[in-house]
């Protein structure tokens, strides 16, 4: 699934492309694609026509699409392991996932197409909570890159905890956007191990991590977010490449960028955690 990096990758294109714009029409080719939307596809598309798309927003992996002062509703994409969010030319053929297709009176733009080869992702409208936010994800912590980040709530947080330090970054009341790539970018560069418990973290270490997270996701907004296949795409079909650049994430066996180490991988939660034994020696209870 997406990251943070690679959701702001596709909001900015989408503010460049789509803010100010008025839908004409919204087209579901597939009624999967908009099962979160309970009223179904024609409520959807109906709601849809005639809303102008102020800017486009994120908080975490969540981008939506406000649809004016006077609706109070949010477009709410989820992109899932597949989902991608396109500008095309109108006259451009229809790719073989599309699913929803949005038309603006314009026809200046080009079209937004939702596109998605495993139909786990999805477009939905919500309320939106008086600090603008969809009501069925004002319960996410704000993320690092938000003004609204708290780093002292963060840390008073973290300590209150009886958990490990990368379950804590990957859980999204605490704070929002981190996966799992950048949970491990972020611990290599703090030095910290992943069972790391969370109590034993300073602020002054909190604050040093809370760094890290927000350089590791800068570099890979320059670089256009992290792409291991074709299906993360910006609105432009184009992939990013910081993978090229990851220090700790999928190097098994490579020497550490620091000491030299061979790099580890162990399984961790259904997932992967990848660290140096020497920069990151584990707690002694997890050792």
């Amino acid at each position: 699934m997406p990251e943070l990096p690679e959701v702001e990758v596709v909001r900015r294109g989408l503010e460049r492309w789509v803010s100010g714009r008025t839908v004409e029409t919204a087209q579901v080719l597939h009624p999967r694609a908009v099962r979160r939307h309970t009223a179904g596809p024609a409520d959807f598309a109906d709601r849809l026509r005639g809303a102008v798309v102020p800017r486009a927003r994120r908080r975490g992996k969540y981008l939506w699409l406000p649809l004016g002062p006077d609706s109070g509703l949010a477009l709410l994409a989820h992109l899932g392991m597949s989902g991608q969010l396109l500008v095309q030319p109108e006259r451009a053929p229809d790719e073989k996932h599309l699913r929803i297709r949005i038309t603006f009176a314009d026809r200046a733009g080009g079209e937004l197409r939702f596109v998605d080869q495993r139909t786990f992702g999805g477009l939905s409208l919500h309320p939106l909570t008086a600090d603008e936010v969809p009501d069925v994800i004002a319960h996410i912590a704000p993320d690092p890159l938000e003004p609204a980040f708290d780093e002292d709530a963060f840390h008073a947080a973290l300590r209150r905890r009886r958990t490990t330090v990368k379950r804590a970054l990957l859980d999204q009341s605490l704070i929002s956007g981190v996966g799992n790539i950048y949970a491990d970018e972020a611990l290599w560069r703090s030095r910290l191990h992943y069972e790391r418990p969370t109590a034993t973290l300073t602020r002054d270490r909190t604050a040093e991590l809370v760094g890290h997270i927000r350089d590791v996701m800068a570099a890979a907004l320059a670089a256009g977010g992290t792409s291991f296949d074709s299906l993360y795409v910006n609105v432009n079909g184009q992939s990013g490449y910081f993978d090229r650049s990851l220090d700790a994430y999928g190097r098994e066996g490579e020497p550490c960028r620091r000491c030299g180490t061979p790099m580890r991988r162990r399984p961790w939660m259904n997932r992967s955690s990848y660290f140096c034994p020497r920069c990151q020696r584990p707690p002694r209870a997890a050792a």
